[in-house]
């Protein structure tokens, strides 16, 4: 038996699978965030990823149970995960004369989640690749800031005012 068919074999190991991948592609993002110093990280972005895909899953499964009923959405939590993890974004963000820092660790954790939403949906081929996609942006945009910057001060520096 493949492993492909041990998973497709019961819906518990798909779940299993799911609660799985989601954490950790969303460690991936973590530990880059590690690399770069900042205070969130693997654990943070693995458990946002984690819970978001968690709160699919549920969701779903209640769909599926209570499918009778109107209303039912599960749309409706993934709603609900993306205001909650904006009030855990908000409180990364820090604002102090005239710096602000943490925007783009929240807005990774922002991605986490929705990374995490999408393997609750099974649409694993775009979690792994937005995962992807995030961390080639996380280190080669932080590269490029740096470059920018350097050269950006330089020049603002030999100019008169």
């Amino acid at each position: 038996m493949s492993f492909l068919s041990f998973i497709a074999s019961n819906p518990s190991n798909i779940a299993f699978f799911q609660l799985l991948l989601a954490l950790l592609l969303g460690t991936f993002l973590g530990l880059e965030r590690v690399v770069a110093g900042k205070v969130a990280g693997m654990r943070t972005f693995g458990l946002v990823s984690l819970g978001s895909c968690l709160s699919i899953i549920v969701s779903e499964q209640v769909v599926a149970t209570y499918s009778h009923f109107s209303g039912v959405n599960p749309l409706h939590v993934a709603g609900a995960i993306v205001t909650g993890v904006g009030f855990l974004g908000a409180g990364l963000v820090i604002f102090r004369d005239s710096h602000v820092s943490g925007l783009t660790t929240a807005a990774g954790m922002w991605v986490a989640s929705a990374i995490g939403m999408s393997v609750g949906f099974k649409l694993y081929l775009i979690a792994t690749f937005t995962t992807f996609l995030t961390l080639f942006f996380f280190t080669v945009m932080w590269y490029l800031e740096r470059v920018i910057k350097k050269y950006s001060v330089v020049s603002m520096e030999g100019e008169e005012r």
